[in-house]
């Protein structure tokens, strides 16, 4: 009964993460002796670093940011450090400009790193917004000659080294992988579809009744046929999006797959398609693989390792996936027939995620923010 309320609680308290994940986007072109870089990073981020909003109004303008720039020059270059074997590169901000990515605003830093040798290996000291925000990650995209590499910055790989032409294949799809693990972990507007679905997946419907199943194969054959869908769905959606074959924008994606979490819900309080739940996991992962390749597009696929750098973020999704469900379901075939599951897990759960999908969706549908973070 304690893991349950704990269940519920942490459902209710899902809005403040609601938004998307701090991250900002570094590009290094190594130029024999020198690194030519570019820096986005988003005005929000930077607002809590430093403060941008003068007249405290909620509204950063360009004459804000622009009275901030020595600030934020500052304050960047102070968390990034290039070096050499042999020493620390010396480094120069050139100009500042304003982009708009999908989230928001971003302050674009162009910079420029003297190493005063040539460049065999370079040394990249990341520290950016980790002593605000534990979840931020930095996303690399170093480029010498017709070489591209890319890499992710967070807590736990602060400082890493980069040869471009020893970095093996290996490497890159390691990070991909991983990236791919915590993105569905992370991703509570997808683990909440997942969990809708597969609450009912210990009962079954008779006589207009919820009752707990009796065999364990049958909830498995249930949970496979819903997972596979799924995966299929978003695998295909992903790649075509990732491969820059099909777009969609981007708030129509996030609202769309908000909606997708309020109607799972919903479902489960008025079932109608209790035997064909997988249509609707398929139906609905379709969209959401759109919003895995929202992130994977952020990343930044390498040109030279472009279809197992895709692989590797899929089978990393799956990993997270299948683990998010090896923890629930032996959990919820042990209650199914206490009193407590159908009323408080699954109708009381069920009302949990279509409360705060709604909030989602309000939010992204109509660009507003009604939990600041």
């Amino acid at each position: 009964m304690r893991i349950l309320i704990i269940f519920i609680c942490l459902l209710f308290s899902l809005p403040a993460w609601a938004h998307k994940p701090s991250d900002s986007y570094l590009s290094l072109s190594i130029q024999n002796d020198h690194v030519e870089g570019q820096w986005d990073i988003a005005l929000r981020d930077l607002d809590i670093a430093i403060g941008l909003d003068g007249d405290g109004n909620g509204q950063i303008t360009w004459g804000e940011v622009r009275t901030k720039h020595d600030e934020i020059g500052a304050y960047a270059l102070s968390h990034l450090t290039l070096s050499t074997d042999r020493q620390t590169c010396t480094t120069q901000m050139l100009e500042q400009l304003i982009d708009h990515h999908t989230d928001g605003a971003y302050s674009v830093l162009r910079f420029r790193s003297e190493c005063a040798e040539v460049i065999q290996a370079l040394h990249v000291d990341y520290s950016l917004l980790f002593d605000i925000d534990a979840q931020h990650k930095g996303l690399l995209r170093l480029t010498r000659g017709g070489q591209t590499s890319t890499a992710i910055f967070g807590q736990e790989t602060r400082v890493q080294e980069f040869s471009i032409g020893d970095r093996s294949l290996w490497d890159g799809s390691r990070q991909f992988l991983h990236e791919g693990i915590w993105h569905i972990w992370l991703g509570f507007d997808h683990v909440l579809f997942l969990l809708a679905l597969l609450l009912p997946a210990v009962l079954v419907r008779m006589d207009g009744h919820w009752q707990a199943t009796r065999e364990f194969p049958s909830v498995c054959w249930n949970v496979v046929s819903i997972v596979t869908a799924f995966t299929v769905a978003h695998s295909l959606t992903l790649s075509l999006a990732a491969l820059d074959v099909v777009h969609l924008p981007s708030r129509l994606v996030e609202s769309t797959i908000a909606a997708s979490v309020v109607l799972a819900g919903l479902g489960n309080l008025y079932p109608m398609m209790i035997s064909r739940r997988w249509l609707v996991a398929f139906g609905f992962g379709l969209i959401h693989g759109f919003g895995f390749a929202a992130v994977l597009t952020d990343l930044g696929l390498p040109h030279n390792s472009l279809l197992l750098s895709l692989v590797s973020f899929n089978v990393g999704v799956e990993l997270g996936q299948l683990a998010i469900v090896a923890a629930f379901l032996p959990l919820a075939y042990l209650i199914r027939r206490s009193w407590s599951y159908p009323r408080l897990v699954l109708t009381g759960g069920s009302l949990a995620v279509i409360a705060i999908a709604l909030v989602w969706f309000t939010e992204r549908a109509f660009s507003l923010q009604l939990f600041p973070l």
